[in-house]
């Protein structure tokens, strides 16, 4: 599973991105904050796409992937379109 968090200040470019990280099955779990559960292919090809957005990018835009495994995940309080929590450490 990966967490993908992104600061990105152009709008169109921001809700592209966001279209972009659904539809390759992404889950939304705050604004800027997206939970991904697939196969390694599939969050590798995100990453591909995430690196193609960059070129976009202003100097002040980001992009944060964390890599999280099964024994590392602590779940705390609710978090949107879910219906189990989240909360990492």
């Amino acid at each position: 599973m990966v967490i993908v968090s992104y600061d990105i200040s152009d709008d169109l470019i921001r809700s592209r991105f966001q279209r972009m990280l659904t539809k390759n099955g992404a889950i939304r779990l705050q604004y800027s904050v997206y939970e991904v559960i697939n196969t390694k292919r599939v969050i590798d090809n995100i990453k591909l796409k995430i690196t193609a957005y960059s070129k976009h990018f202003s100097a002040d835009d980001s992009v944060v992937i964390f890599e999280v495994g099964n024994d590392s995940l602590i779940k705390f309080g609710n978090a949107i379109h879910r219906d189990t929590d989240i909360v990492f450490f």
